[in-house]
């Protein structure tokens, strides 16, 4: 393998795996530490519905039709979670696997309805994703790096990862003390006057938005992987706050960028003519993260968050 072709071939889904858990496993540990697992699971299906749509009103796959399809269906699922729950009088779990199983067989009849299949929005899209698609035609040197004619041919889900990574990153920043409050004693929360499902929907948005810009590039699956798997190996791991939090964002971009160098390059620099699934590995790992933690468990004070 050469530079040229690693530039090509390699750094375009190299870079979208790692944004992509970097910005998953942020956001997952807000959603352990709430037990609140499964709303990520709800969100990163039941944002098909408005991609579909997104893509259906322009007729392009662009970025923000999509990105914004997919906050309201994630703000719909949401507020109709929250009415099952009420009316029917389930318990969250329920109300959540009843509403997202409910939107994602919406989505997928969307594609079918919608045409979506015939630009390759399809199943194996939904699912798995196409990290091994990105491919960036103008890197053909190290010169490229700093050509802005050439960084303008990156693939477009890379600057939509970046954009959502970003914003995520500053919101948390700057929301760090209000989110952590409400991560632990809502109530307290409340009594402090903070505006606390103001917090709550801002949270599920940022968990949609993720889901979304990185639904085409690693697929729903690995996007549900990256939430909960290095949030829950580091909460089997740590009683600090910081720790969890920024730990969790560390080990979703290291398992995204160790995960694709398994199942591709690395296979390649040693010469053997096989590659694997790049989402598959990394969700692999992902799992076998979290069971590894849980044999190295520390008991003494485990549970308790700084």
């Amino acid at each position: 393998m050469t530079f040229a072709d690693f530039l090509m071939l390699d750094l375009p889904p190299l870079l979208a795996a790692i944004m992509a858990g970097g910005t998953c496993g942020l956001l997952g540990s807000f959603l352990v530490l709430r037990r609140e697992s499964l709303v990520g699971d709800a969100l990163s299906h039941a944002v098909l519905p408005g991609i579909v749509l997104g893509f259906a009103i322009t007729g392009a796959r662009a970025g923000l039709p999509m990105l914004a399809g997919a906050m309201v269906a994630g703000l719909a699922a949401v507020a109709l979670i929250a009415v099952v729950q009420k009316a029917a009088r389930l318990d969250s779990g329920a109300a959540i696997g009843a509403v997202f199983t409910t939107f994602f067989a919406i989505g997928l009849v969307l594609l079918e309805v919608t045409g979506a299949r015939s630009v390759d929005l399809d199943l194996d899209c939904v699912l798995f994703g196409q990290l091994e698609t990105l491919v960036w035609t103008e890197g053909r040197s190290a010169a490229a790096l700093l050509d802005p004619q050439a960084l303008s041919a990156l693939p477009r889900q890379l600057g939509l990862l970046a954009a959502v990574a970003l914003a995520v990153g500053v919101t948390v920043a700057v929301l760090w003390r209000p989110i952590k409050i409400i991560c632990f004693d809502p109530a307290y929360a409340q009594a402090l006057g903070l505006p606390g499902r103001s917090l709550e929907l801002g949270l599920a948005l940022m968990v949609a938005a993720a889901a979304v810009a990185a639904f085409e590039a690693v697929g729903s699956i690995l996007v549900v992987a990256m939430l909960v798997c290095p949030a829950a190996a580091l909460r089997l791991m740590t009683d600090r706050y910081a720790v969890q939090v920024l730990g969790g964002a560390a080990l979703g971009a290291g398992l995204g960028a160790v995960g694709y160098a398994l199942a591709g390059p690395v296979p390649a620099v040693l010469g053997v003519d096989v590659s694997l699934n790049a989402a598959g590995v990394i969700g692999t790992l992902g799992g076998l993260l979290v069971a590894t933690a849980a044999l190295l468990r520390r008991t003494p004070g485990q549970g308790r968050v700084a």
